[in-house]
């Protein structure tokens, strides 16, 4: 009896890790989402999102939202890592506009939607594997993690809802695109002189405060990253119209100064 018990318990456990192999890797409901409500401004360079649009469709966001948080961890450790790094930004970047959504229209920046004594980052309002999760624990335990993806790009890759963060795109990120989408992403951002640029006044390169925060990721060596300045060198063209002015940051230079950053909401009235 007890080896039929263990057999039907065993094949159950088949059939549920099969049905959760399914899962979607174009990640299309999400990405018809995005096609929907976000819109490029600037050039292509930057966008702005309809919560408004995203939350008239909020039952399609949260079947997708709730498709993320089926997938076991066993399961999500199958896949290759391009599978893995678009699952986790796309869950990120997914489960940001749901928490947008939860106070909108009267939220005017991410921060304003954290307690007394927690960051909006740091709120337990979602599970994935399983385990109560925040966003802090896929942007910083999993993504960022040393050793697992080892890519500083993701930077452009996961958005925190706010005009001064790199650009949310209108699609998904997938494991066939992902390294294509984040250099693109890079060169977008870098290009948007909102953000990124050399300023003739000051002779500087005023830069994203991403950059400050981060730096250590950008100087580990990963995907040709070793430096700020090898990094600003390598998107010199995106940052100066001027030959001069790009050979000089493509030899480091030109001194750095981080812009303020702005938090304000990147919403499509």
């Amino acid at each position: 009896m007890k080896s039929i018990v263990k057999a039907i318990a065993v094949t159950a456990l088949l059939i549920t890790s099969s049905a959760f192999a399914q899962f979607d890797q174009s990640h299309k409901a999400f990405d018809d989402l995005l096609k929907k409500h976000v819109v490029y401004v600037n050039n292509g360079n930057a966008s702005q999102v309809s919560y408004a649009g995203f939350s008239r469709d909020r039952a399609a966001l949260k079947a997708y939202l709730d498709a993320i948080s089926a997938v076991p961890e066993a399961t999500y450790k199958t896949w290759t890592k391009p599978q893995q790094l678009s699952f986790l930004i796309n869950a990120y970047n997914a489960y940001t506009i749901e928490l947008i959504l939860t106070k909108y229209p009267n939220v005017k920046s991410i921060r304003d939607l954290g307690g007394t004594f927690s960051k909006p980052w740091s709120l337990k309002f979602f599970q994935l594997f399983g385990k109560d999760t925040t966003l802090d624990n896929i942007e910083h335990d999993m993504i960022r993690a040393d050793g697992v993806f080892n890519d500083p790009r993701i930077h452009v890759g996961v958005v925190c809802a706010s005009i001064g963060c790199p650009m949310l795109r209108n699609e998904v990120f997938t494991a066939e695109k992902i390294d294509a989408q984040l250099d693109d992403g890079m060169k977008r951002f870098f290009s948007d002189r909102t953000r990124n640029r050399y300023s003739a006044d000051s002779k500087k390169l005023e830069i994203s405060k991403i950059f400050d925060w981060y730096k250590k990721d950008f100087v580990k060596g990963f995907k040709g990253f070793a430096s700020l300045e090898g990094t600003l060198g390598k998107y010199a063209d995106q940052l100066s119209d001027d030959a001069a002015v790009r050979a000089d940051i493509k030899a480091g230079k030109v001194a750095i100064a981080y812009l303020d950053y702005d938090w304000n909401l990147n919403d499509k009235r």
